[in-house]
């Protein structure tokens, strides 16, 4: 073997030589000190408020006085309590008005107004996505006088063809719907600009190559438009039922969970049971069975996403 052979190294990896673990140690000491201030607020505003509503999940809690351990009575209060069962119905009827309807309302406007060829498609699709910058309570607020039985719009209207709704907040059967109405106007336009972009992502050739086959609009839409807009389907539906499960703003203005408890949801009695019974420690057991309902929902999503991602990989 020759000198030259014998004298020679391979070079040491990047990561061994010291000074490139300063330089590696350096930029993590710089995106931790970016993110610092962030995670300082995410620690003080999100984790440590989760973690002492934990703990009070497990005690009597009401916010004066001592608390006293109770195990897990409150998650067994919130399994047999029957206004919470009530409540627990309600949000399900809620999201399945509200569900369906954001969805169906926003891919049907999505279809129509990815045509290029309509005109004024911009303004159009601007004023549909107004709506969801609006706050909810506001929102809310506005529908209630707007269809006030003395003073509404609508009621002024539709007097005019004969029809008299009459209070529709304090009928037992219609004030659910009322209330997932003004939940659909307000959100319909953050999901309609979900499809929108799903639409786009499609190729043009393949609804030219189902039209030279012979497909119809309805052809194209379950052959081509669904299975390519599936994923998209699938968050804008979880999605949605994420926000029907945490229902609140709106029904708080119009209805405050009435009449007779018919649009009481499972946050509207987290919110009572907090904040008027200072029931503290039950509200917040009830708070915790939201949300593994609602990471239930989440890991359903992920699973989803991934598996559609590993088969068209």
């Amino acid at each position: 073997m020759s000198s030259t052979a014998r004298r020679y190294r391979p070079p040491a990896p990047l990561g061994g030589r010291p000074g490139a673990r300063r330089a590696v140690r350096r930029r993590n000491l710089t995106a931790l000190a970016f993110l610092a201030p962030a995670l300082v607020i995410l620690g003080l505003f999100v984790a440590w408020p989760m973690l002492s509503a934990l703990r009070l999940s497990f005690t009597d809690a009401s916010g004066f006085g001592r608390e006293e351990f109770v195990g897990l009575d409150n998650y067994v209060t919130v399994f047999t309590d029957p206004d919470v069962r009530d409540a627990m119905l309600n949000t399900l009827w809620y999201t399945v008005l509200f569900t369906p309807s954001a969805v169906v309302v926003a891919l049907l406007l999505a279809l129509a107004l990815n045509n290029p060829k309509l005109p004024f498609r911009a303004f159009f699709r601007t004023a549909l996505f107004l709506p969801f910058v609006v706050s909810l309570a506001v929102a809310a607020l506005a529908w209630s006088y707007l269809i006030d039985p003395h003073v509404g719009l609508l009621n002024h209207w539709l007097s005019g063809a004969g029809i008299r709704l009459g209070n529709v907040l304090e009928d037992p059967v219609l004030a659910m719907p009322a209330v997932a109405l003004v939940a659909v106007w307000k959100n319909f336009g953050f999901y309609f600009v979900i499809f929108l972009a799903g639409l786009q992502d499609i190729p043009g050739s393949l609804y030219e190559a189902a039209r030279v086959d012979g497909a119809g609009p309805w052809m194209r839409f379950t052959n081509v438009t669904i299975p390519l807009l599936s994923n998209t389907l699938a968050f804008v539906l979880i999605f949605a039922m994420i926000a029907a499960l945490q229902a609140f703003d709106q029904i708080y203005v119009m209805t405050g969970g009435g009449p007779y408890g018919r649009t009481q949801t499972i946050v509207m009695e987290i919110y009572q049971s907090g904040f008027r019974r200072l029931e503290i420690g039950f509200a917040s057991a009830l708070s915790y069975v939201l949300l593994a309902v609602t990471l239930v929902l989440s890991i359903v999503q992920f699973v989803f996403f991934g598996r559609r991602e590993k088969d068209s990989g």
